[in-house]
C-alpha cells in the first residue's frame, strides 16, 4: 500500500470535521492546488530548469502548493492528531523529494544549476538548457503532461469524504441531542405529575407489584392493589382455576 494512501486513510479516521471546517479547509486546499497547477503549467519536468511563472520567486512552487494543500486539509479535518500526522507526512516526503530533485538537477546541469540557485550570472551556453530568463506562457497541456490532474482528482475525493463525514457526524449529534431532549422532557413531566401541587397530596412515585405463577404475571399499581385487593389470594385462585 502506498504511503500516501495509508496516511490519507488514517487522517480520515482521525478527522472530526464539521461543515464549517470543511468549507474553510477546502478553500485553503484549493488555493494550494491552484499554485501547483500554475507551476505545472510552466515546467517541463526533468528536462529543464525554468524561471517563469511562480519559479520567479521560488525554486519549488509545486511543493509550496502541496504544503498549502496539507494545511487546508488539516483545517478541514478539525483534529489535532490528524493535523500532526499531515505535518509529519509532508515534512518527511517533501524534504526527501526536494533532496532527490536537487541531486538530479545537479547531475543534469552541473555547476550551472548551483549558479542559478545562487542568482549568479550564467554562461550563454547554459541559459538555453536551464531555460533561465525565458518568458513562457502558462500551458494547460503542459500541466496535464505533468499529470497534475491526478492531484486535482485526489484533492476532490478527500474533500468529498471529509464533507460526507461532517454530514454524518452532524446527523449523529442531532439524533443524540433529540434523544437527550426527549429524556429531559419526560423527566420534567414525571416530576410535575408527582408533586403535591398536582396530586393534592404527598408525592407518591409509581411502583409496581409483580406476582408470578408459572408463566403468568399480574402487575398492579401499588395504590390500586392496596384498595382493590387486600389479599392476593383471590387473584392466585383465579389464575390457578
Amino acid at each position: 500500500m502506498p504511503l500516501g494512501f495509508a496516511a490519507a486513510v488514517v487522517v480520515l479516521a482521525l478527522a472530526r470535521p464539521t461543515p464549517a471546517t470543511v468549507g474553510a479547509g477546502a478553500a485553503v486546499a484549493v488555493l494550494g492546488e491552484a499554485i501547483r497547477i500554475w507551476a505545472a503549467g510552466h515546467l517541463n519536468k526533468s528536462r529543464e530548469v525554468t524561471s517563469s511563472g511562480p519559479y520567479r520567486w521560488t525554486a519549488h512552487p509545486l511543493y509550496v502548493g502541496s504544503a498549502v494543500m496539507g494545511a487546508g486539509l488539516a483545517i478541514a479535518a478539525a483534529s489535532v492528531a490528524a493535523a500532526l500526522l499531515i505535518g509529519i507526512y509532508l515534512a518527511a516526503t517533501l524534504t526527501a523529494a526536494i533532496d532527490r530533485e536537487e541531486r538530479d538537477l545537479r547531475r543534469a546541469f552541473g555547476d550551472a544549476y548551483d549558479r542559478y540557485r545562487r542568482g549568479e550570472a550564467i554562461a550563454e551556453r547554459d541559459r538555453s538548457r536551464l531555460a533561465v530568463g525565458d518568458v513562457r506562457r502558462f500551458s494547460v497541456a503542459q500541466a496535464m503532461a505533468n499529470r497534475e490532474h491526478r492531484a486535482v482528482i485526489g484533492l476532490a475525493v478527500v474533500v468529498l469524504l471529509l464533507a460526507w463525514k461532517a454530514t454524518y457526524n452532524g446527523a449523529v449529534w442531532r439524533s443524540a441531542g433529540t434523544r437527550a431532549s426527549g429524556r429531559a422532557v419526560s423527566s420534567v413531566v414525571e416530576h410535575r405529575l408527582y408533586t403535591p401541587a398536582v396530586t393534592g397530596s404527598n408525592p407518591v412515585p409509581p411502583r409496581t407489584r409483580r406476582t408470578r405463577l408459572g408463566e403468568l404475571a399480574v402487575e398492579t399499581d401499588h395504590e390500586f392493589a392496596s384498595h382493590q385487593f387486600e389479599s392476593p389470594t383471590p387473584v392466585f385462585a383465579l389464575l390457578g382455576s
